[in-house]
């Protein structure tokens, strides 16, 4: 019986289509270097060569000008928009969010993210989205999934919205070391596969303040040491300086936005390899659009404080040598626009090719997915996107992805005739 189901694993390998890419331009995420005439191959899911050579045999040869890795953003939320903030939110359940994740995933890998880190939504609704998309039920990008975010009773992770006597309260509150344990563990539990955490409070929640600490360092380092031990990382959202320093000193993983770091707290990063997740684009759309969608005014104000000052200090943390995986917020703009944060990066001082690779080998190294995804090399998944034009001379084309492979299915082909 064992013989019988290595010759089946064989045979079926045996026919796995393979699929030819010759790029014009290869963006090798590595080096950052652009590299002419390349011929991906590609095997089932996978991809089994890279180079100037062209194979003798190929069930299907798709010809592309300007090739790259498929796009990672690592901090979304797939399951939100931009025109549910504040009371209306509560109308919102759990089967309406994994089905407006349904929507907004299939826009996210169409807009070239083959990759994402959902960073918080309610009810494990992502997780049920996540695991559809691997079995193949809905189109979207590979998801690493928080779960609900972990946050202090009335913090920026908690649900303000309602009075006392409801006793409501979000599914990821939890106080005391003891308490957090309990929650990183039942996070894990019901299938997340990083751990999010709110470190100071936020803009989008009623009642507290940005750049006030939420968690203590010792609450923090208890969750760190448990999504470690067990496997995970950890994603703070940290705006004020403080819970970015007691962050990166618990030995959480990534800051996310760090709105108000100065340079004690770059200098702290630095030294402890702690990721930075600006998210700087959303304050241009944020503040062009509030009218619009009715921003709601408990938010307003916070709103405009944290974007008078967010660009300046993130971009000096840029170019002070922070290290720097990319990250949108998605949601709190609309999904399928996550590519313009890379010409942000751009304005930041760095070159297109330094912009492509937050998006690219920073951000599978900040996954832990670096043998899976980041680059275009024998081994990975075939995740694979193209432009019009060369992004190291044009990040902006980024924002129109005219081809979309992922696992080696191409799920949008602008130049199929």
């Amino acid at each position: 019986m064992k013989n019988l189901f290595v010759l089946f694993v064989l045979c079926a390998s045996t026919f796995a289509q393979r699929t030819v890419i010759h790029a014009g331009k290869l963006f090798d995420a590595k080096s950052g270097k652009t590299l002419a005439n390349q011929y991906i191959v590609i095997e089932g899911d996978k991809i089994v060569s890279v180079g100037t050579t062209a194979p003798a045999t190929a069930d299907k040869t798709i010809e592309l000008a300007n090739v790259m890795p498929g796009l990672i953003d690592v901090h979304t939320h797939v399951t939100g928009d931009p025109y549910h903030f504040g009371y209306v939110e509560l109308s919102i359940s759990t089967p309406r969010e994994a089905l407006n994740g349904a929507v907004n995933a299939k826009t996210t890998l169409e807009a070239g993210f083959t990759t994402i880190r959902n960073l918080g939504a309610g009810g494990y609704s992502e997780v049920a989205l996540r695991d559809v998309i691997n079995e193949g039920g809905l189109p979207g990008p590979r998801i690493d999934t928080s779960g609900p975010p972990l946050g202090i009773t009335g913090g920026h992770c908690d649900n303000n919205l309602l009075p006392f006597e409801y006793h409501v309260k979000a599914d990821g509150v939890a106080d005391g070391v003891a308490q957090v344990q309990q929650k990183v563990r039942e996070t894990i539990k019901y299938g997340a596969d990083v751990i999010k955490i709110c470190a100071s409070g936020g803009v989008l929640s009623k009642g507290d303040d940005p750049q006030a600490s939420q968690y203590t360092i010792e609450e923090m380092k208890a969750i760190a040491a448990d999504a470690h031990r067990l496997g995970r990382k950890v994603a703070a959202h940290a705006h004020g300086k403080q819970a970015i320093i007691w962050a990166s000193e618990a030995g959480i993983d990534s800051i996310e936005h760090g709105s108000y770091i100065d340079d004690e707290g770059i200098a702290v990063l630095k030294k402890n390899g702690t990721y930075l997740v600006p998210t700087t684009y959303l304050c241009d759309w944020m503040l062009e659009n509030m009218d619009k969608i009715g921003f709601p005014s408990i938010y307003r104000q916070k709103m405009t404080d944290v974007c008078a000052l967010s660009e300046k200090n993130t971009n000096h943390a840029i170019q002070s040598g922070v290290k720097i995986a990319f990250g949108t917020d998605a949601a709190v703009y609309p999904h399928g626009l996550n590519a313009r944060q890379l010409a942000k990066f751009v304005k930041a001082g760095m070159t297109p090719a330094q912009a492509l690779q937050t998006a690219t080998v920073n951000a599978a190294d900040l996954l832990g997915w670096s043998s899976r995804v980041g680059s275009i090399e024998s081994g990975k998944w075939a995740d694979i996107i193209a432009t019009d034009a060369d992004p190291t001379q044009d990040i902006t084309t980024t924002e129109h992805v005219k081809f979309v492979m992922k696992g080696g299915v191409v799920y949008k082909n602008e130049y199929a005739k």
